[in-house]
């Protein structure tokens, strides 16, 4: 009996040390590009970049609701996509100057919310 118990578990053991593989339809590229964002720290109102910063350049983020019955867009939309507009541009803060929800239907949008600001880049401990 032991030595069946022994074989079943030696084989079950032999079994899980496999050559196994994972396959996925997930794109590593679109994984980095959707935590683009994270790596930017959005400065609005009173909080304000320390020390110096290089400007890297206007960006904007403009998010569209294409449908009437679709989910409506906010300005947590658009401040994300200015987010990555400004990681685009190897930023690592961005400055809000506006952010506007345009209520009214413009052509292809039912709303719209629009973030404007400046796309910067701070010293981190990383660049001494």
């Amino acid at each position: 009996m032991r030595l069946i118990l022994l074989i079943v578990l030696t084989a079950l053991l032999s079994a899980c040390n496999s050559n196994y593989t994972f396959n996925s339809n997930l794109n590593r590229d679109a994984i980095e590009d959707y935590f683009k964002p994270s790596e930017v720290t959005v400065y609005e109102g009173d909080t304000q970049p320390l020390g110096q910063y290089e400007l890297k350049g206007l960006v904007q983020g403009e998010a569209c609701q294409v449908e009437k019955n679709g989910v409506p867009v906010t300005l947590a939309d658009a401040r994300t996509l200015a987010r990555r507009a400004a990681a685009d541009k190897n930023a690592n803060g961005l400055i809000i100057k506006n952010c506007v929800l345009v209520a009214e239907p413009t052509p292809g949008c039912f709303s719209s919310a629009l973030c404007i600001g400046q796309a910067i880049k701070t010293p981190t401990n990383t660049d001494k």
